[in-house]
C-alpha cells in the first residue's frame, strides 16, 4: 500500500467512524495534516483522489467538505468504466446485469404504484412509435428501465444498475436489431415486462426481464467483431 493509500484510508476512517459525517467540513490542511500524522502533500494527494471518487467536495473560497455520501453519487462513476469495457469483459458486464435486472424487475412488481407505472408505460408508448428513429428507441429504453429500477425504492440497487447500462452499447445494439428487423421483438419483450408490472406478479416480471436481457446478451455474442468492439452501424 502506497503513502497516498494510507492517508486516504485515515481520512476515509474518520468519515466511517462518524467523525466527519456527511456535509461535514474538514478541518484546514495543516491542523488535519498534523493530527493525523501525515505530511501536508500527502494529506493534499489524499483529498484530491477522495475528490475524484465523490467523497469530498472542494468548495473554492470556502473549504473541503464531505459530500451526501448518496449511492447515486459514489457509484456514478462506475458508468464511465464500463464505457471503456470490450471483448469478454464486455460480456461478462451483460452477465452481471442478467444476474441483477431480472432480480430488481421483480422487486419493482411488488412495489411500483400507479404513478410509476404510468411512467414506465409512458416510455413504452414512445418506443412503439419511434419504430426506426434509434435516438428515440434508445432514450427510451433507458428510461424504461430506469423507470423499472426505480419503482423499487432502493437508490443503491438503481445506481448500481445505472452504471452499468452503458449507453454506447445500448445504441449501438438497437442499430443492430433495426438492421435485423429485430426492433419490434424487442419493443414486445419491454411489453411483455409492463404487463407482468401491471399485473403485479413478481415471477412473470422477473422471467420477461430476463428473457430481455438474455436476448440483448445473444446478440452480442453473435455481433463482437474480432478486435472485440460491438459493431458501430450507422
Amino acid at each position: 500500500m502506497s503513502l497516498t493509500d494510507k492517508a486516504i484510508g485515515r481520512i476515509r476512517d474518520l468519515i466511517q467512524s462518524g467523525e466527519l459525517p456527511p456535509g461535514a467540513k474538514l478541518p484546514p490542511e495543516q491542523q488535519l495534516a498534523a493530527e493525523l500524522g501525515l505530511s501536508r502533500n500527502l494529506m493534499r494527494e489524499a483529498v484530491k483522489a477522495l475528490v475524484v471518487a465523490r467523497v469530498l467536495e472542494i468548495r473554492r473560497g470556502d473549504g473541503t467538505y464531505v459530500t451526501s455520501l448518496e449511492p447515486e453519487l459514489l457509484l456514478s462513476s462506475i458508468g464511465s468504466a464500463v464505457e471503456l469495457l470490450r471483448g469478454d469483459t464486455l460480456l461478462e458486464l451483460t452477465e452481471v446485469r442478467r444476474l441483477f435486472e431480472p432480480v430488481a424487475t421483480a422487486l419493482a412488481a411488488t412495489r411500483i404504484s400507479a404513478g410509476e407505472l404510468a411512467q414506465v408505460e409512458r416510455h413504452l408508448d414512445a418506443m412503439r412509435a419511434a419504430r426506426e428513429e434509434i435516438e428515440r428507441l434508445i432514450e427510451h429504453d433507458a428510461a424504461f428501465h430506469r423507470a423499472v429500477v426505480a419503482a423499487t425504492g432502493n437508490a443503491t440497487l438503481a445506481a448500481l444498475l445505472e452504471g452499468i447500462s452503458s449507453r454506447t452499447v445500448r445504441a449501438r445494439v438497437w442499430r443492430g436489431l433495426v438492421d435485423d428487423n429485430a426492433a419490434a421483438r424487442t419493443v414486445a419483450e419491454h411489453e411483455a415486462i409492463f404487463q407482468a408490472l401491471a399485473a403485479g406478479d413478481a415471477d412473470l416480471a422477473q422471467a420477461a426481464a430476463l428473457l430481455h436481457v438474455s436476448t440483448t446478451e445473444q446478440w452480442l455474442r453473435e455481433h463482437l467483431e474480432p478486435n472485440g468492439t460491438v459493431p458501430a452501424r450507422q
